[in-house]
């Protein structure tokens, strides 16, 4: 915990520090969620096809998903989810005329949700 998945449009591979944005959301989840630093996973997955409205061109995607144990206040999610926007903001850099759309959801992990490290 926290499980934190990347997903962004290929289009971004060259323009999104992809390790910068992870070390800034580790920083952001353990000020803000009290989170442990080691605890911190993030996942990036690069996705080929990106469609917005009626355009299939000229737009790139990034979600960001992290999932947290239970027991953090919507108010501290909220916060999260626009910490994890400026980070966005700050590592992403598309190029032209390419228009970003950037979201992310705070979750909480299931009650069934266990994990080993080795």
């Amino acid at each position: 915990m926290p499980q934190i998945t990347v997903d962004y449009s290929e289009q971004l591979a060259e323009a999104f520090d992809r390790r910068a944005f992870a070390r800034d959301v580790h920083a952001r989840t353990v000020e803000i969620a009290d989170a442990r630093p080691q605890a911190c996973k993030t996942q990036f997955r690069r996705t080929e096809d990106t469609t917005v409205g009626p355009d299939t061109e000229g737009h790139a995607i990034v979600h960001v998903s992290v999932g947290l144990l239970a027991g953090r206040t919507e108010e501290t999610k909220a916060r999260l989810a626009e910490a994890v926007l400026d980070a966005v903001r700050a590592h992403v850099k598309p190029a032209g005329d390419l228009a970003l759309h950037a979201s992310a959801e705070i979750r909480d992990l299931e009650a069934s949700y266990r994990k080993f490290d080795s």
